[in-house]
């Protein structure tokens, strides 16, 4: 089977985007990082194929991805649907919020993270 998870080739990309890393997304990090919610471990910036997840739970196979401005533009949404859609058909589970759900709704956001963790592991 090939090699789809943390791929060589998206190392540098996986590198920059945490070095970089937006406010939203560095809130929500701070938050989920070491086991904060449920227990539940996180990587940050996780590749599946030449996709990058924001953050990811392996065990869980659960993908969170914090939306920003980028994903309104033109053609994002198309490409958001296509671009989730292979990678839950790796049996992964996504849930998504924008970066306003985080900045006006952070406690929401975080208890709907634990939810879907205790969902998963059932």
């Amino acid at each position: 089977m090939t090699k789809v998870y943390n791929k060589n080739s998206e190392k540098e990309k996986r590198r920059s985007l945490r070095q970089n890393i937006v406010k939203a997304e560095q809130i929500i990090w701070d938050k989920i990082r070491n086991r904060q919610i449920e227990d539940c471990k996180f990587r940050r910036q996780y590749s599946v194929d030449k996709f990058v997840i924001d953050f990811y739970s392996p065990i869980l196979k659960l993908a969170i991805e914090i939306d920003g401005e980028s994903h309104f533009k033109e053609g994002a949404a198309e490409y958001d649907r296509e671009r989730q859609m292979y990678i839950e058909s790796l049996g992964i589970k996504f849930i998504r919020f924008t970066n306003n759900d985080v900045y006006e709704n952070l406690d929401g956001v975080l208890e709907s993270i634990a939810m879907k963790v205790r969902e998963l592991r059932g």
